[in-house]
Order: structure tokens, then C-alpha cells, then sequence
């Protein structure tokens, strides 16, 4: 009978994967953080993780409500997912980070209500559709500017990079090329701002090394860490 790898098993070996890639592209492990996609997850194995990860990532509101309200957590939780307006005032109550900011709108509403707090300084990450495909979230790249200005004039959040999921294709040149892409917009995003827009979440369980190589600082996983869902 094989016994199945545990969960800290698989951290470990995408710790060896994520410090090879970082080894190529002449960085440090240190600086790439890893979180757990824990969408459709149990307690159970959220919790058995923890020690291992930096951080959750949630798609959904109100499955992380009901999670983070059945047990003690010391990691951040962090919304990967597409934040709906009606949800935004309970997923600030789950949240320490919206990853997932897309559009004008979403981010200005975001501003009137933690300005109603007024203490409450919201870090938030830009989510760019770098490939450009009509499947997946994202403002275009055409529009970051637009949107990084808002953001920027909105005194309750504070934007420390970008978010963006690769083309959903084989090829590793493709991949490899929505990659570039999103840090080539976090460079010009840079230098225009004069901010050190230190995040880039790029990079999922089957393409996280090639998201390292081309300047990821946050890979988000899935699969890898808690095997196949059943």
C-alpha cells in the first residue's frame, strides 16, 4: 500500500521548486511567497498547511466567512476571486488583502467604505488580464494606468502591486510571454509612480516555475500542495 505524501511533503518539494527557480533567475527563496489556494478546501486541511504557507488565497466571500469563523488562524487570507460590490463590505471583514481589484468602480467603492472607519489602510493588488483572454478576470492592460491612478487618489488603499493569470495553453513560450508582460507593466507602473510596487502574484500549480523566471514574487497553489480534489 503507498502511503500518500502529506501535505508537508508537497510544501517542501514546491519549496525545492520555487528556490531552483528563484536560483536561475538569480534570486533569493526569500523573496517569493507562497500561498495556498484553498478554494473548495476543508478546515481540516487548512489548517494542516499552515505551518507551511505564507498566506490563503479565497476565491469566494462567503466559503471564507464560514471557514475563517470555525477555527484559530495566523496567516493572512488574502481574496483572490472576483470581488462582487454587494460582497465588499463582508470581505473586508475576512480580508487582509484584495488581490483582486479590476476596475474604477470596484476600487472606489472600496475607498467610501473603509473611509466610513477612516483608520483602515486597505493593501490591495491590480488584477491585469495580461493574456488578454475573453475567459479570464482582469482590467486590460491598456487601462492599468487609468485604474493606478484611482487607486492612488483613494487614501484608504494602498496598491502594492499586480495580480494576473497566465494564457491557458501547453506552451511554455506562450506562458512564459503573459508573464513578461504583466512585469513589464509592473515596471512601467514603477516607474511612472515612483512606488516600489513590490508584488507580482503570477504563477499557479502548473506554472509557477516559469512565473518565477520572469519576476513572480507570489505564486498561488493549488493542487500541488493539497493534491487532486476528490
Amino acid at each position: 500500500m503507498v502511503i500518500p505524501e502529506t501535505i508537508a511533503e508537497r510544501v517542501a518539494s514546491i519549496r525545492e521548486s520555487i528556490a531552483e527557480a528563484a536560483s536561475i533567475s538569480g534570486r533569493s527563496i526569500n523573496e517569493i511567497s507562497l500561498v495556498a489556494v484553498s478554494k473548495t478546501r476543508t478546515v481540516t486541511e487548512m489548517i494542516e498547511s499552515q505551518p507551511f504557507v505564507d498566506a490563503f488565497g479565497e476565491n469566494r466571500v462567503q466559503e471564507a466567512f464560514t471557514k475563517k469563523s470555525n477555527a484559530v488562524w495566523n496567516k493572512p487570507w488574502r481574496l483572490i476571486g472576483s470581488l462582487q460590490k454587494n460582497k465588499v463590505r463582508k470581505a473586508l471583514q475576512i480580508f487582509d488583502t484584495i488581490d483582486s481589484v479590476n476596475s474604477i468602480e470596484l476600487a472606489l467603492t472600496l475607498q467610501r467604505i473603509l473611509d466610513e472607519k477612516s483608520d483602515r489602510i486597505l493593501p490591495i493588488l491590480i488584477e491585469v488580464n495580461a493574456s488578454e483572454e475573453n475567459s479570464k478576470t482582469g482590467i486590460s492592460s491598456d487601462d492599468v494606468c487609468c485604474l493606478v491612478d484611482t487607486v492612488l487618489e483613494c487614501n484608504n488603499l494602498q496598491l502594492e502591486g499586480f495580480m494576473t493569470m497566465a494564457s491557458f495553453t501547453q506552451n511554455e513560450d506562450h506562458i512564459r510571454k503573459s508573464f513578461a508582460k504583466m512585469r513589464h507593466i509592473a515596471e512601467m507602473s514603477r516607474d511612472r509612480t515612483g512606488l516600489p510596487l513590490p508584488v507580482l502574484s503570477m504563477g499557479m500549480s502548473s506554472d509557477f516555475h516559469l512565473a518565477i523566471l520572469e519576476g513572480s514574487t507570489l505564486v498561488r497553489i493549488g493542487t500541488a500542495l493539497f493534491g487532486m480534489r476528490v
